[in-house]
């Protein structure tokens, strides 16, 4: 869906930033939105709707367990 949205979890990316997953639920409500910059009217509920996603791609990122060896 969102081809430009990197992965984020181990061991594709070893670090992972607050910006690296802000951006990708950035991308994420753009593709879904259909819009990549709100009109004044949605802005409260497009960028609620970023920090939700963000939020929920933090504790993602924070509860998965990664099976296997990490590649070097």
């Amino acid at each position: 869906m969102c081809r430009s949205i990197k992965t984020l979890r181990p061991p594709f990316q070893e670090t992972v930033t607050d910006e690296d997953v802000r951006a990708a639920a950035l991308q994420y409500v753009r593709k879904v939105s259909g819009f990549r910059t709100p009109a004044a009217h949605n802005a409260e509920v497009f960028e609620r709707a970023v920090d939700d996603v963000t939020a929920a791609t933090l504790a993602l990122l924070d509860e998965l367990q990664v099976r296997g060896p990490r590649s070097a």
